[in-house]
């Protein structure tokens, strides 16, 4: 990431098109042809993983396998994979929001069809795949299972039987076909100037081919479950601090277990993206250990990470692949000495910079070049939400003064003029705030679940020339490009 640029947050499942959820298809290329057009090089996104509990990317049953609900099914089609009325039974009219309980309904018994006629060609394809990506064994085996009993890991039987053959050769052509479509997307963006910023979550699931392929790298006790699982104390997105529920890496009694499968995990992201944020990134340092049946937060501790001994080893696999550390939460001097010794860019967000009774390390003014400006994440209030129902009357008199907001340009854009002036080398705005969007929009809400997360959508009409320019003007004039 050299000079100054600039990009945009817009996750794969909140892309236009007609059946029910983003793909890799249409709707992304229109995404990236208005980047080109907005004079954007950075296209930031989620997780590209399947979605676990409460339809989060973060708590996915794989940390390397795609989405089966993003493949473009018109490319399917374009094959002869899928019938025309089979294509008109995918659609629905949800442009505004992901229909998750209709994917789940529909969308793989749709696939297996494709599957079903797929023959010699796709099948030397999956071959070929499953060369190039060693744990496609494992996630496929362990969807097999998991559709064969309708039913969690944690309540599998043990031993568990072996999985269909059928079964698992479907999961494998599902991967297949995502990555292909997934590597010529990215071909189209890079084609063009756009590079791909990739998400990583720190955890995986316990209901994941991760934890019953590889349960060595966890924390469990004697009966194989979790020991320990994760979360984090009260910070600025919790009063009462998150209990996740993730297993926690062995670092100690499978510390070099741990690392190579982290490293292996790195390349495949190398593969995959251009530039990856790795979630919760403190957790290298220092990570909260919650006692395994406790559902409260606050019963916690902290515990040593693996520290720069694994940042190096990262960094020496893959020296070509950029890192952003998302640094947020309540940091201590050891955990920020850590960061920057890291030599990574952290984050700096603007819907948590402005304190009308102090300074703030996210003013724009206090942005160091080595950071990644954002107007809000996926885990925040968009900026015209924050603005006008969640900001105190003093601390938003104080950012419309800062960033001498003004009603009739659009508030929105004022957020991200802020972001756009800092020193960082790099500035993201998720889409919601480069139109101007508020509650109705948001991403998630962290400690909620429900269907108000991981499913805004935005309509294809919102990738027009109007607001192409303005984000162009504002690029320029902030000298990013």
């Amino acid at each position: 990431m050299n000079g100054r640029s600039s990009g945009i947050l817009l996750p794969v499942f909140s892309l236009p098109g007609p059946y029910g959820v983003g793909s890799l298809g249409k709707g992304a290329r229109a995404f990236v042809d208005f980047l080109v057009q907005a004079g954007q090089h950075y296209w930031q996104i989620l997780p590209l993983v399947p979605p676990g509990d409460a339809d989060s990317p973060y708590m996915s049953p794989s940390s390397f396998a795609g989405n089966p609900y993003f493949i473009d099914l018109d490319a399917l089609a374009e094959e002869g994979l899928l019938t025309p009325d089979e294509l008109a039974s995918a659609r629905r009219d949800t442009p505004d929001r992901v229909d998750y309980a209709f994917l789940r309904k529909t969308r793989l018994p749709l696939l297996r069809r494709a599957y079903e006629r797929s023959g010699d060609a796709w099948a030397a394809h999956t071959s070929d795949f499953v060369k190039a990506a060693p744990w496609a064994g494992d996630y496929a085996r362990f969807a097999a299972l998991r559709a064969q009993l309708d039913a969690p890991r944690s309540r599998w039987p043990s031993p568990a039987p072996e999985p269909d053959g059928d079964e698992v050769g479907f999961h494998l052509f599902l991967q297949t076909v995502f990555f292909r479509q997934w590597f010529a997307l990215r071909q189209y963006a890079n084609a063009r100037g756009v590079s791909i910023i990739g998400d990583l979550p720190i955890y995986v699931s316990d209901d994941s081919a991760e934890f019953w392929a590889r349960p060595e790298l966890f924390q469990v006790d004697g009966h194989g479950s979790p020991s320990a699982v994760a979360g984090v104390p009260p910070d600025a997105f919790s009063a009462t601090g998150q209990h996740w529920g993730n297993p926690l890496y062995d670092w100690t009694g499978h510390r070099e277990e741990v690392f190579s499968w982290w490293t292996e995990r790195m390349a495949w992201a190398a593969e995959l993206y251009d530039v990856v944020r790795i979630d919760h990134f403190r957790a290298f340092h220092t990570y909260w250990s919650i006692p395994a049946g406790d559902t409260v937060a606050l019963n916690g501790h902290w515990e040593p990470g693996p520290g720069m001994e694994l940042i190096e080893r990262i960094q020496a696999a893959v020296p070509t692949l950029n890192i952003i550390a998302e640094d947020l939460g309540d940091l201590d001097a050891d955990a920020l000495s850590f960061l920057q010794h890291s030599g990574l860019p952290g984050m700096k967000v603007l819907v948590y910079a402005f304190d009308s009774q102090g300074e703030s390390a996210y003013l724009p003014h206090n942005c160091p070049t080595d950071s990644v400006a954002y107007t809000g994440t996926h885990d925040t209030p968009t900026f015209v939400q924050w603005l006008f129902d969640e900001a105190s009357p003093a601390d938003r008199d104080f950012a419309a003064d800062y960033l001498r907001l003004r009603a009739d340009e659009g508030f929105g854009w004022g957020g991200v003029a802020g972001a756009w002036s800092t020193a960082s080398r790099l500035a993201i705005a998720p889409m919601q705030d480069v139109l101007g969007l508020g509650a109705d929009a948001r991403t998630n809400t962290p400690g909620t679940t429900g269907p108000h997360n991981w499913s805004w959508r935005v309509r294809e009409a919102a990738f027009n020339g109007d607001v192409a320019a303005k984000l162009r003007h504002i690029t320029h004039t902030y000298r990013r490009g």
